[in-house]
């Protein structure tokens, strides 16, 4: 099971906190060494990330991938304009003040926050999407510079393509390879002028982000009935890129709103400590989000989002902060009984890691499950054309349609999740916490928990090319095995790992795409002593698999997994 560090959920200390001025110098004086594999560009799942102090998010990085990105659209046509957003990270703003030097250089026409405001990374996408509404040609696209949640020393950089969402493996293996080229280059081929005459630049405009997504906000919300219930809201934006859009939000819809705290510390000194000791602004941690849960009862409802504003956290009265999986399931469950206008065909998405009950409430609400990868980028074409209502992920990031039906953001939004719990508690009567526990009743109501080991570039390798064969087993924690999977049924897509599935629990292992670690998840519908079995058996399943003499090994008979 995960260890809790001695000091998970206490306030940050002065030891805790980073040095923001060697931060910053770091990124401009760090030079990376492209022999060393961390420090070279690595899109993840949401694009590079890293941090100057380690020489894996510098000044040189953000010139090659911002230079990529150019030829990248150059190639495709997309000759519209850029839109740019920024968290509250550290470096989010020296890497802007690196983009924008590039892109006005390669004549880019770019959109940047009017008055220099915060930007979510949902209003990016809306962005894209609106302007691209009805067009074939003059499409735009973006970038986000923006770690997430990450700590504060981090630092990450994303492209969205004119659908709006995180880009495809195919592009990102591409802006990848020519970034790392230009940086073997001594960054040779980079076009860039001095930053303030960038942004003196005509091809450099402003774009009210904050209004423009504020204002549709209404055709994704139902806001009438939330106004009519007279409910009691707080949201905790932790420091992040949000942070002016809730009053907006209140203001504009006139709910009772309350914005527990607008402070920008780009230490987050106000955080307390993450279960490993690091301070992350992550709206699913209970650790993390104890300022907001210890003022839970005077809200009939609150919530919070991490620093780009694309995940969630649902704080309840009746059951506190409620684990991403079991919002997912009620936000699911409420959207398709409540949404008349989407289409009887729009499907269900989730990863191959989220919650199984949410393929108990798909079956029951009768809809398709599109089950995927890791990534939210495998929900973005759905969500595009309507083909997918919702997309979610046990990381707590999700999106769904507009009320009609049409498409609002193809990247994760942590807004209008955040506001949809409020919906759901005006018009049931009944908060996210009280509706989890009746379809758990009827459902069942599953417990799970996630391993992290370290590994070397051989043993993410291996994991990552695990098939069935290898991992042909009968049964596993006392159930005989239903299914193992290295491809996901949604999609087909490989999911760069193995997951063994049986009636009441599953595992799934593989490595991480930016870290030296590899991940087990587990859930289990039989209790806590049944997902404990889960993991050991999980774990030695894998201990096997790394320590195999070759890759292309296959078990030659069936096995039995534990006592």
């Amino acid at each position: 099971m995960t260890t809790i560090h001695p000091r998970a959920g206490q306030p940050a200390e002065a030891a805790d906190l980073v040095d923001l001025g060697a931060l910053v110098d770091a990124y401009f004086t760090r030079t990376p060494d492209q022999a060393v594999p961390a420090q070279r560009v690595a899109f993840g799942t949401s694009g590079h990330r890293g941090s100057s102090l380690t020489t894996s998010f510098n000044e040189d990085h953000v010139l090659a991938i911002t230079q990529a990105i150019c030829l990248h659209r150059r190639a495709q046509g997309v000759d519209g304009p850029l839109f740019i957003g920024i968290d509250t990270h550290t470096l989010s703003v020296p890497a802007f003040e690196s983009a924008l030097a590039v892109l006005a250089a390669n004549e880019v026409e770019v959109r940047i926050s009017q008055g220099g405001e915060y930007t979510p990374t949902p209003a990016v996408s809306h962005a894209i999407l609106v302007h691209n509404r009805g067009r074939t040609t003059g499409l735009a696209d973006g970038i986000v510079v923006t770690p997430s949640h990450n700590p504060p020393e981090d630092g990450g950089f994303k492209y969205n393509p004119a659908n709006g969402g995180p880009a495809d493996a195919k592009v990102t293996r591409w802006i990848e390879a020519r970034a790392n080229a230009l940086l073997e280059a001594k960054l040779v081929g980079v076009r860039r002028m001095p930053f303030e005459r960038a942004r003196r630049a005509p091809t450099t405009r402003a774009h009210d982000y904050l209004t423009t997504y504020v204002a549709d906000l209404g055709d994704v919300i139902d806001f009438d009935v939330i106004r009519g219930s007279g409910l009691r809201m707080g949201v905790d934006p932790l420091g992040g890129a949000g942070v002016r859009y809730w009053a907006r939000i209140a203001e504009l819809y006139r709910i009772d709103l309350a914005v527990v705290s607008e402070e920008v510390d780009k230490r987050f000194a106000f955080m307390t400590l993450d279960w490993d000791g690091r301070i992350r602004m992550d709206p699913s941690s209970a650790f993390a989000m104890r300022r907001l849960i210890a003022r839970a009862d005077r809200y009939d409802i609150s919530f919070a989002s991490d620093t780009d504003h694309d995940r969630h956290g649902i704080v309840t009265r009746s059951a506190g902060l409620l684990p991403p999986n079991h919002y997912l399931a009620v936000a699911i469950d409420y959207l398709f009984r409540n949404r008349p206008a989407w289409s009887q065909q729009a499907a269900i998405g989730k990863t191959v890691v989220t919650s199984a009950l949410i393929d108990r409430v798909a079956a029951r609400l009768t809809r398709t499950l599109y089950d995927v990868p890791v990534g939210f980028k495998w929900f973005v074409d759905g969500l595009h054309d309507g083909s997918l209502g919702f997309g979610g992920e046990e990381s707590a990031g999700a999106a769904f349609l507009r009320r009609d039906g049409a498409v609002w953001t193809t990247d994760k939004d942590g807004i209008a999740p955040a506001l949809l719990s409020a919906e759901i508690t005006a018009r049931t009567g009944r908060d996210p916490g009280q509706l989890y526990r009746e379809l758990a009743a009827e459902l069942g109501d599953p417990v799970a928990d996630r391993l992290e080991a370290t590994a070397t570039p051989e043993q993410k390798r291996k994991l990552a090319e695990l098939s069935p064969e290898q991992i042909k087993l009968v049964e596993l924690a006392g159930e005989p095995v239903v299914r193992v999977l290295d491809r996901a049924p949604g999609n087909d897509a490989s999911i760069g790992g193995i997951k063994v599935i049986t009636a009441n629990g599953w595992f799934a292992a593989r490595p991480s795409g930016t870290e030296a670690i590899y991940k087990i998840y587990a859930e289990s519908f039989r209790g806590a002593a049944h997902l404990r079995q889960l993991l050991r058996e999980a774990q030695e399943i894998v201990d096997r698999a790394l320590v195999a003499p070759t890759s292309g090994a296959r078990a030659s008979n069936p096995t039995k997994v534990g006592p």
